[in-house]
């Protein structure tokens, strides 16, 4: 383990379809012994392919990949769950003398494993259920509304849209009668490793952005996304969960239910994933300490960049 506080962690971050997964590869090669942490929400279940942008084989160029299709998709896995998993894997990483790179775009796992949450109660999935219900059909406005009466520290810093940690919010409040923003305050020491990590963040331009998102989304439909999605319903898996709540799957569950054509849940998803690429921006142009990229992650520029402004992060160590 020698040497091991010398040693940068580098995180590949930014919105959907900005080459992450590329350039997350390309570092790893270009340090020659890194491998490389997933933090993606959707990419962590097992059964759900199409429309999660898991890298194949041929993507990940022989670069050992973690924490990719090792979550059964029925069971609603946490940042806090994550966080625990990705220190496990870093340390795992750095034991045998590699260099752990973090990529994905779910900031949230990110800020959970650099400031760990407090430990929150279980999740009640009949109140889940019941407020993901209110937001289908009220918008997630609504529920930031409800938090901003039952807890308005932590509505003041959430975003209205923000559904994921607003949800979580009024679920703690509901389940203990405690504000979040209370008991957040007995958080858990950071990781040893946490003042190490190294965060650089893609900015593509927006239009640009926007096409590749359109295309990817019409994709994954004209890939059997629809088809997949009827499959893991009918082996047993909810529509309620996290897995089958993401972009796309959600819109082929409507379609399935009958609640909208199949022109309309693509156009819903494109749309649903444009605005979580605004909401992924806005979220690390929040963070501290992050260096921006910009372009995409396989243009040469940024990949030069990177390159850079890695071996000056390394340096610092030394």
């Amino acid at each position: 383990m020698t040497g091991i506080k010398n040693k940068a962690i580098f995180a590949i971050v930014g919105p959907t379809a900005s080459g992450k997964t590329a350039l997350g590869v390309e570092l790893a090669l270009k340090l020659g012994n890194g491998e490389v942490v997933n933090c993606d929400s959707v990419q962590i279940y097992r059964s759900i392919q199409i429309a999660t942008a898991k890298p194949s084989d041929q993507e990940m160029k022989g670069v050992p990949h973690h924490l990719i299709s090792y979550v059964d998709p029925s069971i609603n896995y946490t940042a806090a769950n994550w966080a625990e998993d990705a220190a496990r894997k870093i340390v795992e990483i750095e034991a045998r003398g590699g260099t752990a790179i973090l990529v994905g775009g779910t900031g949230f796992y990110l800020r959970t494993l650099r400031k760990p949450l407090f430990e929150g109660p279980r999740t009640d999935p009949g109140l889940r259920k019941r407020l993901s219900e209110i937001r289908e059909r009220k918008g997630p406005e609504h529920l930031h509304l409800i938090l901003q009466r039952v807890d308005p520290k932590s509505a003041e810093r959430l975003f209205p849209r923000d559904y994921p940690r607003v949800q979580r919010a009024l679920e703690v409040y509901f389940q203990t009668g405690k504000r979040l923003s209370e008991v957040q305050k007995k958080r858990s020491a950071p990781p040893a490793f946490a003042g190490r990590i190294r965060i650089f963040a893609l900015n593509p331009p927006r239009e640009e952005l926007y096409q590749k998102i359109n295309a990817r989304s019409a994709a994954h439909f004209e890939s059997g996304l629809i088809e997949e999605v009827r499959r893991l319903r009918e082996e047993g898996l909810r529509d309620d969960t996290n897995a089958l709540g993401s972009h796309g799957y959600r819109r082929a569950c409507e379609y399935l239910r009958g609640e909208k054509t199949i022109e309309q849940a693509v156009a819903k998803t494109q749309q649903d994933v444009r605005n979580y690429a605004k909401r992924q921006l806005s979220w690390f142009r929040g963070e501290p300490d992050i260096a921006w990229l910009e372009g995409f992650g396989n243009e040469n520029h940024v990949r030069e960049a990177l390159f850079a402004m890695v071996k000056e992060a390394d340096r610092k160590f030394l």
